[in-house]
């Protein structure tokens, strides 16, 4: 090259006069629009995204590998097992003599075979669902990634000692059966017609102790209710997750609304705990607590379910 003639120019590919081959930007610095230069820091090169760009960050109690398109998938499938299991559970133990329809019903709602069996079997099919499409699947732990964790002592606004919930979810029976009370019931409810049987009675107490919250709690705090928040919002993600929880519990109660209603109120204060604690620990303990003293309370007023008071 001639020493007269002038250097060309240096392309965009070209590296920075003062950075060695060996140097390399930080990737990290440079996204963030910053670079480092002899220790001082050059701002504006890249400007930082605005907010409405950047992805949202949520909390870890949102953190979540499921979308809407897993959650129709498994209200298909968790519909289409339940009818299923029931028709075939119904083919089994039906009587073989000819019934009207709601003869048939308050037959198998006797059956403990049916009445219960149906419902545990549902349970197992639908959580051997999650655990292979949330968990087996995509390598994540079962019960962390559907929001189990120990009570975090960082949340100073919220108890720390398990307890407390367990205590509150006694509270909260009370307080609902104070409301309730003076509530008029249609006859004939399947929940009656379920007690009518001691042996159900007895199986469906220690479900509602044993299991029901287990995977009540599992389902709508762990699993809904976290997908909700993302897509609504908090607040409205309580309620929309109590309403279902009321829903879910009204065919046993005749769809009397007013028992509805309550049962959504204490869907609304269990997700509640679950979003103020950021753990399906506590609530499980409040629903745990609210169970047993419901059923406790059944097996000491009817004298171990031998004296029902809607038997005739």
């Amino acid at each position: 090259m001639n020493q007269h003639e002038p250097d060309p120019l240096p392309s965009k590919d070209s590296a920075p006069a003062n950075e060695g081959p060996g140097e390399n930007r930080d990737p990290a610095r440079t996204e963030a629009g910053q670079d480092i230069e002899g220790g001082r820091e050059i701002q504006g090169l890249f400007p930082e995204a605005p907010p409405s760009v950047r992805s949202k960050v949520y909390p870890e109690d949102l953190q979540i590998s499921w979308s809407w398109a897993h959650f129709v998938v498994f209200a298909i499938f968790g519909f289409v097992c339940l009818v299923a299991i029931q028709g075939v559970l119904a083919v089994i133990y039906a009587p073989h003599q000819r019934m009207t329809q709601k003869q048939l019903e308050e037959y198998l709602i006797g059956k403990p075979q049916f009445a219960i069996g149906s419902l545990l079997i549902w349970y197992a099919t639908i959580f051997f669902f999650l655990y292979v499409t949330l968990s087996l699947l995509r390598g994540h732990r079962f019960w962390q990634t559907l929001g189990w964790r120990k009570l975090d002592p960082s949340h100073k606004e919220m108890p720390k000692n398990p307890l407390v919930y367990l205590i509150a979810g006694c509270g909260l029976s009370l307080f609902v059966a104070l409301l309730t009370a003076n509530m008029k019931t249609p006859d004939h409810t399947p929940m009656e017609e379920l007690f009518k049987n001691r042996q159900t009675a007895l199986l469906f107490v220690a479900m509602a102790v044993l299991v029901a919250p287990l995977v009540e709690e599992t389902l709508f705090r762990g699993y809904l209710y976290p997908m909700f928040a993302r897509s609504f919002g908090v607040g409205p993600s309580i309620l929309l997750t109590g309403l279902l929880f009321g829903l879910m519990h009204g065919a046993q109660l005749g769809w009397t609304w007013s028992l509805v209603a309550m049962l959504t109120l204490v869907g609304v204060i269990f997700t509640l705990v679950r979003a103020r604690t950021g753990t399906v620990f506590a609530s499980f303990l409040m629903h745990l607590g609210y169970n047993a003293l419901i059923s406790i309370a059944a097996m000491v007023s009817t004298h171990g379910f031998t004296r029902m008071p809607f038997t005739k």
